[in-house]
């Protein structure tokens, strides 16, 4: 089998397994500077509007400033519980049907009743970040120039799609060399967000994109259940609504174009030689 269709399969099998962890990390276990740097340079070949690299990204790994960080308080966000409550999946059967969503077991009792919301929202208490942290020992945090948007992007929206493929990149790269990785997006929220920029001094103008935790869980992580769309319920053939077949992306086909390509290269390989 040509080397083009082992390293395609290798990819998509990484973009398949990665997954969020959200199970306490070991404190006591750091990530090495090596992989880190992996991680890192992921982000830095991620692909930006304009190549605008409109980013920077702060690693915390200070045990003191984790534990200040630790410390800060997040509020229950209404709007959080309303919404994800439109995501939920009541059952296992109800989440493989709609291949959609996550399941409500994730959530506390209390946030799976809408009619409980207001009440939720009036007696929650704030909770602190190292809830959430749950002992990462480093967290990275991606931060951006709010002044700064992609040319005549309104909301800078492919700006921020641009930190989404900052954040892809570091977590492939994570997946591959097995580091558990969980983007924490409560670090952009405004009153967290405050107390975060005066701890990391940095400039007003730079904003929390999202926080990144790290690490290696302290247990072997329970594999929950993942589900996704089906290609044919997404992807159009020509026009929207023509469903697209895939009848001829079967494996047989798939070798033959690997054997069409191979035969190419090697053709292409004889003349150069002969040049």
């Amino acid at each position: 089998m040509p080397r083009w269709v082992v390293v395609m399969s290798q990819i998509l099998k990484i973009v398949q397994e990665r997954q969020s962890s959200r199970v306490p990390f070991d404190p006591e276990r750091s990530v090495a500077k090596q992989d880190l740097r992996q991680i890192l340079e992921a982000a830095r070949w991620a692909p930006t509007a304009h190549n605008m690299q409109n980013f920077e990204i702060i690693v915390v790994d200070s045990k003191e400033l984790l534990e200040k960080i630790g410390n800060i308080k997040s509020p229950i966000s209404e709007a959080f519980i309303r919404e994800n409550y439109q995501q939920l999946s009541f059952s296992k059967e109800e989440f493989l049907q709609k291949k959609v969503g996550i399941l409500a077991t994730m959530f506390p009792p209390e946030w799976r009743d809408p009619a409980k919301v207001d009440e939720v929202v009036r007696e929650s208490k704030s909770w602190l970040l190292s809830e959430t942290m749950e002992g990462s020992p480093v967290v990275l945090i991606v931060i951006y120039d709010a002044r700064k948007r992609a040319p005549a992007s309104e909301g800078d929206f492919l700006g921020i799609i641009s930190l989404g493929c900052v954040m892809e990149n570091m977590w492939l790269v994570a997946q591959d060399v097995g580091i558990s990785f969980h983007v924490m997006s409560v670090f952009a929220a405004d009153l967290v967000e405050n107390e975060l920029k005066r701890l990391l001094n940095t400039p007003e103008y730079m904003k929390i994109a999202f926080a990144i935790r790290l690490g290696y869980p302290v247990s072997t992580s329970a594999k929950y259940l993942r589900v996704r769309r089906d290609l044919d319920t997404f992807v159009h053939d020509n026009r929207f609504g023509n469903k697209w077949s895939t009848s001829s992306y079967t494996p047989s086909s798939l070798s033959k174009r690997a054997a069409s390509h191979s035969k190419k290269h090697s053709v292409h390989k004889s003349r150069i030689a002969n040049l």
